[in-house]
């Protein structure tokens, strides 16, 4: 089962990205992304036919126009380095990108049944979240996370059914944990999503990082099993099951995008943790986050478009 669901890097390949995982390829029903390498001047242009797409520079800037829409997006220099603005592209629509001096771009999308307007999503309304404590300490930029409840106005992206954040987990340290899942629809308890990750390590002196992530089975007919090593541009598809722990090797940080969607009527992230592991969250309060997170936090104001 790891090799069905850890494609390392190059695996997803097609001719027009360095990662492209569709419903098909992945064979399940909605979650997707695409992972595009532009040169300097390079241009790229797709249809979002029966899906919602978020544009998020992963290095680099670019210029996206939706339909008859244009914003300009200033990106980062890496995913170690900042927070990112992004663009949302709605189903039935006409996108293209374009990079003056290249860069590399996450599409996260799915499919989904409502067409929302063309938006342009600010750096600085991204909320980062440190979540954990002592060697469980995590950083989250929720940017288009599905509001939790109670959390007031100005949380969360909205969108139809894609729900999409990044994870950076420092050296050392271990996040997806408690292992986790979300394969069931249980009203108000769990929701059913199909998750993906994809990789990125802060390389040290020239040596590329890498990490561990472990996928285990969580019921009758939920039997994804993964062990892998991950490396820079390695993707895990997480159909069902428990996930966690992902783990960071000393010396590296480590970066996950997740991207995640499915059937529920309502948009939401609702998870069980592993009933073996849970007790851990009782533990965070008596300690403190890693004092190396933040890596960084939103910035306060956005460069005029």
């Amino acid at each position: 089962m790891t090799a069905t669901h850890h494609l390392p890097a190059g695996r997803a390949a097609t001719d027009a990205y360095a990662v492209e995982i569709t419903p098909e390829s992945a064979g399940w029903g909605y979650s997707g992304l695409k992972v595009l390498d532009l040169p300097s001047g390079g241009r790229h242009a797709f249809d979002t036919a029966d899906s919602e797409w978020i544009v998020l520079p992963l290095s680099g800037s670019c210029t996206v126009t939706v339909d008859d829409d244009t914003f300009r997006l200033h990106g980062r220099e890496s995913v170690f380095s900042g927070v990112s603005d992004f663009a949302y592209a709605p189903r039935d629509a006409r996108v293209s990108l374009t990079s003056e001096a290249g860069g590399r771009f996450a599409l996260t999308g799915a499919r989904c049944e409502r067409r929302l307007p063309a938006r342009y999503g600010p750096a600085s309304a991204v909320p980062v979240e440190l979540r954990g404590t002592g060697s469980c300490s995590r950083q989250v930029n929720n940017f288009a996370a599905a509001a939790p409840a109670g959390a007031g106005d100005g949380y969360g992206f909205d969108c139809d059914r894609l729900i999409a954040v990044e994870v950076i987990t420092p050296g050392g340290n271990w996040s997806s944990f408690p292992p986790h899942k979300h394969d069931e629809h249980r009203p108000g308890e769990e929701s059913q999503l199909e998750e993906i990750y994809y990789f990125e390590f802060a390389a040290h002196q020239g040596t590329p990082g890498l990490g561990y992530q472990r996928v285990s089975p969580s019921g009758p007919g939920r039997t994804t099993d993964v062990l892998a090593e991950v490396r820079d541009g390695d993707v895990v598809l997480i159909p069902d099951g428990w996930h966690g722990p992902s783990m960071a090797v000393p010396g590296h940080h480590m970066y996950y995008l997740n991207v995640m969607a499915g059937p529920d009527p309502e948009r939401a992230w609702l998870i069980c943790d592993h009933p073996g592991h849970a007790w851990i969250r009782g533990t965070w309060p008596a300690q403190p986050a890693d004092p190396r997170l933040p890596l960084y936090t939103a910035p306060a104001d956005e460069p005029s478009q």
